[in-house]
């Protein structure tokens, strides 16, 4: 991998979300009043895979605004979120102390790949990455390796996910239009994010595609033993307009008789040796 390249990539992204800070923040989407008010952003099938959280010590990689990692809090754990932005880390804290569960809650501005060095040697019970956040790291192996430290002995990595297969359909969700295999970076230039709110300033952005294989292959590498790999049949958005709300459930699916494919999975996996040294 071309390091300089990344580097790069990464600060433009860096600085492609600070400009979604405060669009996210303002958005009917993320609806910051409605979580101070007692919301949850995690979806039931993450709570029910995780499981009981009541004392453990929770570290939340790319945290974005904090809604996920103080949802866990709320379910009583020690959390700690990490993101690249600092002005998503400053909109977490602050929502943390309007909540009540600033005692329960920190947040640190640092690059995903910086987390060992930042947070100092400490170790956690659950390492939690949430949806739409691995196209934005470009060294997936590196990133497991990450999270294996990160990992007391007997700790888990619980991931949840859009599947990589969502990003070979065409806009139609019917066709096959880019090949799985391919994870070079793919630049691009949108005006909006993808809420509701005013266009953005700083518009470009980099995205890495990493096939299912690759990532489950490159947590095992880092000696983590994977405990369950689910494959979903929803989506959380109107993703291609073949799929129908499930109001029920508050997702989306393709329609009964369409030929499916997985649009999101979740797995879990958990530290029972020391990772060995690459």
């Amino acid at each position: 991998m071309d390091e300089s390249a990344s580097a790069v990539h990464r600060e433009l992204n860096r600085r492609n979300w600070e400009g979604r800070v405060p669009i996210h923040a303002a958005s009917a989407f993320y609806d910051l009043p409605g979580f101070r008010a007692g919301g949850s952003t995690l979806r039931p099938f993450e709570i029910e895979e995780v499981g009981d959280v009541t004392g453990l010590r929770l570290l939340h990689l790319q945290c974005h605004m904090g809604q996920d990692t103080l949802s866990w809090a709320r379910r009583g754990a020690e959390v700690t979120g990490l993101d690249f932005s600092a002005s998503a880390v400053d909109t977490a804290r602050a929502l943390a102390r309007d909540t009540g569960l600033e005692s329960r809650a920190r947040f640190v501005a640092a690059d995903v790949y910086d987390a060992a060095d930042v947070l100092a040697g400490e170790r956690f019970d659950v390492v939690y990455t949430g949806i739409g956040a691995l196209v934005w790291l470009p060294d997936i192996t590196r990133w497991a390796e990450v999270v294996a430290g990160l990992l007391a002995d007997g700790g888990r990595l619980y991931l949840a996910e859009f599947h990589p297969l969502m990003e070979t359909l065409d806009d139609d969700g019917r066709t096959v239009a880019r090949d799985y295999f391919d994870r070079t970076p793919q630049r691009y230039d949108y005006p909006h994010t993808y809420t509701d709110g005013p266009p953005l300033r700083e518009t470009e952005h980099v995205e890495w595609h990493h096939p299912l294989g690759t990532v489950v292959s490159a947590l095992a590498a880092a000696g983590l033993s994977v405990e369950f790999l689910h494959e979903h049949g929803f989506t959380l958005f109107q993703a291609y307009p073949v799929l129908e709300r499930d109001e029920a459930a508050g997702v989306h699916r393709f329609p009964a008789g369409h030929p499916g494919v997985p649009l999101m999975y979740s797995l879990a996996a958990r530290r029972t040796s020391v990772p060995v040294p690459r």
